[in-house]
């Protein structure tokens, strides 16, 4: 990226901190939810080292707020997360899964197939895997961290009664957005943690030691074939191309980070990282939307939260896991669930204001003069284009809640996208008759031209 580029995401970075302080430190603690339960729980398992997990995930965040400008996540990679748990990964075989995603997902950044799956991958599929990732996120916090809870129960730090006041407490910042919901939920669930942990678990002072971990040829082919492999769609399409979308979505003042930059920024956290025991991590839609909802605007809010992160890491280290693990799930859920919603409300601009559907106002000589300006119109859908593109996005989500993975999703999706592109005998004539009418085909037929010609097109159709 050009210096100039730099150095005007790092003012962008520095005027957002100064406007809305709080507002960014409350937005780089949005994606806890996501973070903190994976993390902890492959930190007991033994999977990952959790100071080398925070000194690295750390410096990732430094680097891409600088890079990116834009509150980008450094969150787990879940699939390979959720086996390791399961199958007890040791750290060789996890960092082995995360090399194996990492190489795959360099070789499409460096060979331009990133670009490539953009180009052929329809926009109502790349909604559909973001509002699926929300979906899934709602889901999972009801599931796993708020059904669990009693009134009472597990202890009176974390109970129903917490849920629902965070929850009460999230719906005041409809009224009152400037409030830094996020940041004093972590607060409180600080203080909540550390009334509960006995005082031999409370972190004390333990420096950071280093060291490298070389996996044998058992390891990486446990980790590759279990984990590896199957992250690779997931960190592909919700980590790479969805991120971006998203960004262009909800930053569109700031310039929007491309699928290659994304996945080289991916495939180096791991390749780096992965040799010294870190938990593998990729960026995320979800955990973006989280930190967007939370208040955060510029990569200012995730430099603050590395920082954070290397200091707990270089001096607190391994001593945290305990802490942690008492944290309160009713406070994490509440903030899960928020993250979940606003990723699919992303799916509202499917037929009003997505990317696919600017264009430039026509081609003549003016018109070539108004996109060199920037000036763009948005194209007009039909009731069956917008039905059409309603019905693949949510075909993409439904398979993708139905066997919780993206790829299944994404299939469902494209094959339904691929349905509706074969001809049949009406549409053959509908696209026969339009160019008859204007000469060329109908994705370059303005809104204007649209109007102007209605009337005679509606008469060649059949049954007018």
């Amino acid at each position: 990226m050009p210096f100039p580029k730099l150095k005007n995401l790092h003012r962008n970075n520095v005027d957002t901190l100064r406007r809305s302080p709080l507002a960014e430190i409350s937005g780089s603690l949005g994606d806890l939810g996501t973070l903190l339960p994976l993390m902890i729980a492959l930190a007991i398992n033994g999977s990952i080292s959790l100071s080398t997990t925070l000194v690295f995930s750390g410096f990732w965040n430094i680097v891409t707020g600088v890079v990116f400008g834009i509150p980008l996540p450094v969150q787990p990679m879940k699939a390979i997360a959720a086996v390791a748990i399961a199958r007890k990964f040791t750290i060789e075989e996890i960092i082995s899964a995360g090399f194996t995603t990492s190489a795959v997902v360099l070789i499409f950044s460096i060979t331009g197939l990133l670009r490539w799956f953009t180009h052929v991958i329809p926009t109502p599929v790349v909604k559909g895997i973001q509002v699926g990732a929300g979906l899934s996120l709602v889901i999972s916090a009801g599931s796993s961290l708020l059904q669990p809870l009693g009134w009472l129960t597990p202890s009176s730090t974390d109970n129903l009664f917490w849920a629902i006041f965070a929850f009460l407490a999230l719906l005041l910042t409809i009224q009152f957005p400037k409030l830094p919901y996020a940041l004093l939920i972590f607060l409180l669930g600080l203080l909540l943690s550390l009334i509960v942990t006995s005082r031999a678990n409370v972190p004390s002072f333990r420096l950071w030691h280093p060291r490298v971990y070389i996996p044998s040829g058992e390891a990486f082919q446990s980790g590759a074939l279990n984990a590896g492999i199957g992250q690779i769609p997931l960190t592909t399409l919700n980590s790479i191309i969805a991120v971006s979308y998203l960004s262009a979505d909800l930053l569109p003042h700031i310039q929007t980070p491309t699928v290659t930059t994304i996945g080289t920024s991916v495939a180096l956290m791991n390749l780096i990282g992965g040799w010294f025991g870190a938990m593998p991590v990729c960026h995320g839609s979800g955990g973006l939307a989280a930190q967007y909802r939370f208040g955060a605007r510029s990569g200012a809010s995730i430099i603050l939260l590395g920082l954070f992160k290397i200091l707990l890491g270089l001096i607190f280290g391994e001593s945290l896991v305990e802490l942690l693990r008492q944290y309160p799930k009713s406070l994490l859920g509440v903030m899960v669930l928020a993250a979940g919603v606003e990723l699919a409300k992303v799916g509202e601009s499917l037929n009003n204001g997505a990317r696919d559907l600017w264009e430039g106002s026509g081609s003549g000589a003016g018109d070539r003069l108004a996109l060199q300006e920037g000036l763009k119109m948005q194209r007009k859908l039909s009731d069956e284009e917008r039905k059409e593109r309603w019905t693949v996005m949510f075909m993409t989500i439904g398979g993708l809640l139905a066997f919780k993975n993206d790829g299944a999703g994404f299939l469902a999706g494209m094959l339904c996208h691929i349905t509706y592109r074969f001809p049949t005998g009406s549409s053959i004539f509908h696209t026969n008759a339009i160019r008859k009418l204007f000469g060329r085909s109908p994705k370059r037929i303005t809104i204007l031209e649209r109007r102007e010609h209605r009337g005679e097109e509606e008469r060649l159709l059949p049954g007018s």
